[in-house]
């Protein structure tokens, strides 16, 4: 029954983040903000209330440090192992980093700095205590994760748009008004059910016995990262890997400011300190992952060999080696 329950929520999740991703394209053309705004701050916070929403339910309800760290870091991971999923449907001799702006490094860094924060915070017994449920990590989330929007914003504006490319006209047929309520509609819907995915991976943990790390990090992160999956793979098709790219990198920069909020609300303690001492193996893991996709956007391969080119199917391999690590563990 709970595993049914699940993957119910996780369909509705789905179509959802499909639907409120094309409405979300809609308001910016319509208002006039730019696409990269769109993909840094709103694309990538749209795709990320499936994690914002269980993060706090996983906090609040549950009360469950392990749970709300396991979706973050999870979803972190498989952000970026979308990018593998994404460089299977682009052609032979086009591999997915070959298509994409250099100027996506500025995100990977941002989000490797904020990783490398939360695994400190993880690792060190001790944190500067601003109250008894508030740290100076957790406080690092947020001024970082302002920083680097700013950064990366001031960074994408500087670049100059290429006036040959021109935009079809999709927003035909709509008024603003109903492209808002149906932006707040698809939204709305995606709050309501992610508030009960936490429940399901209670109980799914518990009567596996797979562990609450495991099962935040893959079952709670896959139906979560559903939203990013549907872009992405609708950005591929429409020819626009650029976005999709920008908006995985941007989900994660805001997935690690989500621990932010978490804490906030986490009312036993310390959200870092009462989370299990394994999510430093994830912390690691996509540390790495987004090093080789460094790697991949400076020296991308151009050509693929198999069905990924060797950035990507890396990504990959590190993706399942994390998952099987914590299965093993817990």
């Amino acid at each position: 029954m709970y595993i049914t329950g699940f993957l119910v929520c996780a369909i509705i999740i789905f179509f959802a983040g499909k639907k409120l991703s094309f409405y979300g394209d809609l308001l910016a053309d319509m208002t006039g903000m730019g696409k990269a705004f769109i993909g840094l701050i709103l694309m990538s916070t749209v795709t990320s209330l499936p994690e914002l929403m269980v993060g706090i339910s996983s906090v609040s309800i549950v009360q469950s440090a392990d749970l709300a760290m396991g979706d973050i870091l999870g979803s972190c991971a498989l952000n970026l192992s979308i990018l593998s999923l994404m460089d299977v449907f682009t052609k032979k001799d086009k591999p997915l980093f070959s298509q994409v702006s250099k100027s996506h490094i500025l995100a990977a860094a941002f989000g490797i700095i904020l990783l490398a924060l939360t695994g400190l915070g993880l690792f060190f017994d001790r944190d500067i205590v601003l109250s008894h449920t508030l740290g100076i990590t957790s406080i690092g989330f947020g001024v970082i994760y302002f920083m680097s929007v700013r950064t990366i914003f001031k960074y994408q504006k500087s670049i100059p748009v290429d006036a040959t490319v021109t935009e079809e006209n999709h927003t035909q047929g709509y008024t603003l008004r109903g492209v808002i309520l149906r932006y707040s509609a698809f939204a709305l819907v995606i709050i309501v059910v992610a508030l009960a995915l936490p429940f399901f991976a209670e109980h799914i943990a518990e009567q596996t016995g797979l562990g609450k790390s495991f099962v935040g990090t893959l079952f709670l992160a896959v139906s979560t990262s559903l939203p990013e999956i549907a872009v992405s793979l609708a950005a591929v098709r429409m020819g626009s890997p650029d976005m999709a790219v920008g908006n995985l990198l941007g989900s994660n920069i805001f997935n690690i400011f989500i621990l932010f909020i978490d804490d906030i609300l986490y009312t036993k303690g310390l959200l870092l300190k009462d989370a299990s001492d394994i999510n430093v193996m994830t912390v690691f893991m996509v540390v790495v992952m987004t090093a080789v996709a460094v790697i991949g956007f400076i020296f991308p391969y151009q050509r693929k060999r198999i069905f990924l080119a060797w950035d990507t199917l890396v990504i990959f391999l590190l993706y399942v080696v994390n998952l099987v690590f914590l299965y093993n563990m817990g």
